[in-house]
């Protein structure tokens, strides 16, 4: 494995602590900011909607800028905003530092993407993806439950303090390890940090239908996951009757499920991207419904906070690759476009969620909210694969190039 990715899979893993690692704080971050659930909730989606300004601005902003100094400069946006957030003593500041840590993830992720494709032989892209993507799962396995435990014990800022250490050490590994576009460079370093081609060229990728029908199956999928997941702290304490304490724990589960989910859907969409994202998806919308209905059981919702995160995140690989496959030889802005899908789904299925709360339909209605996402999902999903071209017909990331 290129040491670049592993330099990738540690900035991933910096950015993933700081979007999930709230979901299991919110509670306290609500109690401690004298604000409702719901309103806690928007640090999330505030986070979100923020995401998708930075994939999209930030990214057209970068194209012709050699990459390595970008995803440098993202990583300070990130350590500043966390701080921010560390010291806040209001609700006001902890949403300001969210936003400004947010503008980094989407163009880290966007162009992270392409650099990380760009460093393994074409049949391997997905899985160049899937394992700088590893460090966004190993954040929910390892990280989002050790920061929930911390948070509990010494204060939630506590958390954002170490958040921001991390932040340093993911600068010092992209600077040391990422190869940049030096005289002499590697064939690797060259793929890598290619010159891409100007705004007006990337945006030839949004040309293409299917590219839209990839975002819009992005928006609902991911929506429908994180739609649930954003209040599951309420779900297992108010509903399953899991004491506080057994949160962290139980986010170990949820975050096994995202790697297993991870590296086996990477696997698989570099054989099949679109078998593998119906299955996913299809898989992902019956087990919210299932979860929806069982969630009083215990070993039930052990079961499927596994299954839950294995299904969601399997797609991952597989929705950031297709879209590179159908922006061709523009993949820089389409693939910062398909991290702010994640993210608008993200936003749109946790307002969702909450709406459905406030209205007093229990906790368990996040769950059904995600479920209808994930389904009409699959319907843009099987729509997408029944009208993609026929050239395309087994479309996986060999056809791509991360040349912009």
């Amino acid at each position: 494995m290129p040491l670049g990715l592993l330099a990738l899979a540690v900035g991933a893993f910096g950015i993933g602590l700081t979007e999930f690692v709230i979901m299991g704080l919110l509670p306290e971050v609500a109690a401690d900011f004298g604000v409702t659930e719901a309103v806690a909730g928007w640090l999330i989606s505030g986070y979100a909607v923020a995401v998708v300004v930075g994939a999209l601005f930030l990214t057209a902003a970068a194209t012709r800028l050699p990459r390595k100094p970008v995803l440098l400069a993202l990583l300070v946006l990130f350590i500043v905003g966390n701080a921010l957030t560390a010291a806040s003593s209001t609700y006001e500041i902890a949403m300001a530092g969210r936003i400004v840590a947010a503008l980094c993830h989407g163009a880290f992720f966007g162009l992270g993407s392409v650099v990380a494709a760009g460093l393994m032989p074409p049949e391997k892209k997905a899985g160049a993806i899937a394992l700088m993507f590893t460090g966004l799962t190993a954040a929910n396995v390892l990280g989002v439950p050790f920061g929930t435990f911390l948070g509990q014990q010494f204060g939630w800022r506590a958390t954002f303090w170490v958040i921001s250490a991390i932040g340093v050490v993911a600068f010092a590994g992209v600077a040391a390890l990422v190869p940049g576009a030096t005289a002499g460079a590697t064939a690797d370093s060259a793929e890598t940090d290619v010159q891409p081609g100007g705004l007006r060229h990337e945006l030839r990728a949004f040309r293409a239908p299917q590219v839209w029908l990839s975002l819009t199956v992005t928006v609902l999928s991911f929506g429908g996951m994180f739609g649930a997941f954003t209040y599951i702290a309420y779900t297992l304490t108010e509903v399953s009757g899991f004491p506080s304490g057994a949160v962290p724990w139980l986010l170990v589960v949820f975050g096994a499920g995202l790697v297993v989910g991870n590296v086996v859907g990477g696997r698989l969409a570099d054989r099949s991207i679109d078998g593998t994202l119906l299955v996913c998806i299809a898989a992902l919308a019956g087990i919210l419904v299932v979860f929806a209905l069982v969630a009083a059981s215990g070993p039930a919702t052990v079961l499927l906070l596994f299954l839950m995160g294995g299904f969601g995140f399997g797609a991952t690989p597989g929705l950031q690759s297709r879209i590179m496959v159908y922006a061709g030889q523009a993949p820089t802005l389409a693939s910062g476009a398909n991290i702010a899908a994640f993210n608008v789904g993200n936003a749109l299925g946790a307002w969702v969620g909450g709406l459905a709360i406030s209205a007093g339909l229990g906790y368990t209605a996040p769950l059904w909210t995600g479920a209808a996402m994930t389904a009409a999902a699959l319907v843009v999903m099987t729509v997408a694969t029944l009208t993609r071209p026929r050239t395309a017909a087994a479309p996986t990331p060999a056809l791509a190039t991360t040349r912009g």
